[in-house]
């Protein structure tokens, strides 16, 4: 087990053993045992009571934080000629096709999020095998599928994100930045918490929401009340 620094050490002494903060409490505490000399990114981890090897129980979809993340979203848009103006506009960091799918074949990724349309959604199909295991493969569930791609954009420019439960039951989501003052902290972490519960699958039996952990980058993790979220 590696040592704690004297930093994480002194964090670790302001989270109270045995108890649960409310959001509230949370967002605020985050902020006071952050210690990185940069903007550290403020994560939520939420415990769902599901069994993701189950189709009927995987949680997945899409949340627009009210304060977005506090990240400028790296954006390729993947569309045919008549749809790259309105990319751009939209403020695609990248738009393309052809020249963009080779870049791909040859091992770039260096990207957050690819928009694209039905109809290059055939093209992409090869590249599964890349984009998959990093979470770039677009998505008509997640709305990076469309003929809107104006409207994509703009949305995951403003921080609109896609979220999905993990083999252990874990949702983990970026929610925001240190720096945020703590009232958008929480207001941020209550939407996707909010959006979980709305996403229930009727298959689950039993306590859906098990644990909820606030951390950020270099800090130790806060327990949350799921009850007082």
């Amino acid at each position: 087990m590696a040592k704690l620094t004297k930093k994480q050490k002194e964090a670790a002494s302001k989270i109270e053993k045995n108890k649960l903060y409310s959001l509230k409490d949370a967002s605020s505490l985050i902020k006071q045992i952050a210690s990185a000399k940069f903007d550290e990114s403020v994560d939520i981890a939420v415990r769902l009571g599901v069994d993701p090897r189950k189709a009927n129980q995987m949680v997945r979809g899409v949340v627009t934080l009210p304060h977005g993340t506090g990240k400028d979203v790296r954006v390729l848009a993947l569309v045919t000629p008549d749809k790259e103006a309105e990319a751009k506009a939209a403020g695609a960091d990248h738009v393309g096709l052809d020249d963009y799918l080779q870049k791909i074949k040859d091992g770039w990724t260096d990207i957050d999020v690819i928009i694209t349309v039905p109809a290059v959604m055939g093209k992409l199909g090869p590249l599964g095998r890349i984009l998959g295991p990093r979470g770039l493969m677009p998505n008509p569930k997640t709305g990076t599928v469309t003929m809107d791609v104006a409207k994509a954009v703009a949305e995951v420019k403003a921080g609109k994100i896609d979220f999905k439960v993990d083999k252990t039951g874990i949702v983990h989501a970026g929610i925001g930045r240190i720096s945020f003052d703590a009232d958008k902290i929480a207001e941020n972490a209550h939407e996707i918490i909010q959006t979980l519960i709305k996403l229930k699958p009727t298959a689950a039996k039993g306590q859906y929401i098990k644990g909820i952990h606030l951390s950020s980058t270099m800090s130790p993790a806060i327990p949350l009340d799921s009850k007082a979220v």
